[in-house]
């Protein structure tokens, strides 16, 4: 048996790095994977995997998330992955910059959060994940004013989910990656003026030599999303690689 089996998991942006493994590994522990993302080409990637069904959702509009909550009769784990990394202080922020990467970063875990909850709810013994970033618990990171303001929110929102419900049953964790080497982190990369450069500046703070690998913070989704973890709720899951040391 899986450590899954039997449970039903809704998750957004599965369609490349810690989505898509997450979704990949939740499947393979015998869940029912519902894996969304706008990008549909890379989501039919997952078509033909065992356990998981692919649908392209924007979880940044209100109707389309309303939409996929009344599919599912029933919700075990909702895993919000969906974010967006802005680079620039906050003089290089304009508040269209501010509003899309709040509205990625944040209030996509909200309508998320608020569509699935009382299917969740009704379950007694359910899970909500989220994403943040392990940088924002004691230390920050230059250049990256919006995208940690709004990764601070959600950590606030996972306590506040897992406070506000912890007596119907309802554990909220938030996982908390350092470098995690994704497609859109060789994107970013790629982008700047000098690519190598900055690929160098990002291995100088890894302490173990290397960056996370996706599979690696999926193996602690999976801990999380299962009854392994059952008492576990309102925590910040650091997979770090020691980068705090």
């Amino acid at each position: 048996m899986g450590r899954l089996d039997g449970k039903v998991i809704v998750l957004s942006a599965a369609a490349q790095g810690i989505g898509r493994a997450a979704a990949i590994a939740f499947a393979k522990e015998g869940a029912q994977v519902t894996a969304t993302d706008i990008n549909r080409e890379k989501l039919n990637e997952l078509d033909g995997i065992p356990g998981i069904k692919t649908k392209v959702v924007d979880v940044t509009k209100k109707d389309q998330v309303e939409a996929l909550a009344e599919e599912h009769d029933r919700v075990d784990v909702l895993f919000n992955v969906a974010g967006f990394v802005h680079h620039g202080s906050i003089l290089d922020c304009e508040e269209a910059d501010w509003d899309f990467t709040m509205s990625v970063n944040v209030r996509s875990m909200y309508l998320m959060s608020k569509a699935f909850l009382p299917k969740i709810i009704a379950l007694r013994v359910c899970v909500c994940l989220c994403v943040s970033d392990m940088h924002l618990l004691d230390t920050g990171v230059v250049n990256r004013c919006v995208y940690s303001t709004s990764k601070a929110a959600v950590i606030g929102l996972t306590k506040s989910i897992a406070a506000d419900f912890i007596e119907q049953g309802i554990r909220c964790n938030c996982v908390c990656p350092g470098t995690v080497d994704t497609p859109s982190l060789r994107g970013r990369i790629q982008a700047q003026p000098d690519p190598d450069k900055a690929y160098t500046d990002f291995m100088a703070r890894q302490k173990t030599g290397r960056m996370c690998t996706a599979e690696e913070v999926a193996y602690l989704c999976v801990y999380l999303a299962s009854d392994e973890s059952a008492y576990v709720t309102g925590t910040e899951q650091i997979i770090d690689g020691g980068w705090r040391l």
